[in-house]
């Protein structure tokens, strides 16, 4: 099943970050976020991926034409013929499908996906997610989920990370002082979807077509949208502390999402 992944925004709550890096190109650990999220759905034998680009597509251009040079050794023989890299590759090395598509500056989620359409070919349901956040979701679970009930779209349910400690008084003595749990509060949309080629026709190829307003408002309403209920890892990066968290929890080591051990950037 190919996977849509949206990576045209721009990020503009990362300051001066973005003004040099589209928002899914910046780095966790050595490599991309884009990249950390491609692997993960890789791990579960999706690796043909449709990128959806817009501001700074040409970095984003850029890094997968010479992907085999950024995640491998190589060498290069300068008193040869040809400056050709050889490419150490590992023995499980990460070789996938990837069409990057321009999908326009200022375009809405929406018409980014109507617009990459022509590089689904025939397939009758497609993987779509953002390229600004990871999680430890199950992918083909959830596929499985989206075939039980036959319905044209599937959304991922989480809950919001914790931000702020939970505090107890007494008058104004603090009595308890606990960081909130990830399960307090109502769920939202994690951005993981599986969806039928029908829900295309929803969509428009109109710049100001937005993805989660009105197609998913009409899905909703006519009974054709169902949700999968996470309660594992998920994490968004849509500000500087977000990114932080993202970048402590791959140095720790115990990054969730990497599911993969090819001995390269681990």
């Amino acid at each position: 099943m190919k996977v849509v992944i949206l990576a045209g925004g721009y990020g503009t709550r990362f300051g001066r970050l973005t003004d040099f890096l589209p928002k899914p190109m910046i780095p966790v650990g050595p490599m991309p976020l884009l990249w950390h999220l491609m692997r993960f759905y890789a791990h579960f034998g999706h690796d043909e991926f449709i990128i959806a680009t817009g501001y700074k597509s040409e970095l984003i251009k850029e890094f997968f034409a010479n992907l085999h040079v950024y995640s491998h050794d190589f060498t290069i023989n300068y008193r040869g013929d040809s400056l050709n890299p050889q490419i150490h590759f590992s023995a499980n090395h990460f070789r996938p499908k990837i069409t990057v598509a321009y999908t326009g500056q200022e375009t809405m989620t929406g018409a980014r996906v109507r617009r990459i359409a022509p590089y689904l070919g025939d397939d009758e349901s497609f993987l779509l997610t953002y390229g600004d956040g990871l999680t430890d979701i199950d992918i083909n679970q959830l596929i499985d989920f989206h075939k039980s009930h036959g319905k044209q779209a599937t959304l991922t349910a989480v809950y919001p990370p914790p931000k702020f400690g939970n505090l107890q008084f007494e008058e104004d003595r603090v009595t308890s002082f606990a960081e909130k749990q990830g399960n307090e509060g109502g769920m939202v949309n994690g951005g993981f979807y599986v969806l039928q080629r029908s829900v295309l026709d929803y969509l428009s190829e109109d710049p100001s077509c937005v993805l989660e307003k009105e197609p998913m408002e009409t899905l909703a309403s006519k009974g054709e949208l169902m949700a999968f209920r996470h309660t594992g890892y998920w994490q968004c990066m849509d500000t500087t502390r977000d990114l932080d968290s993202l970048q402590r929890t791959w140095s720790d080591g115990n990054a969730p999402w990497k599911k993969w051990s090819d001995g390269y950037h681990d």
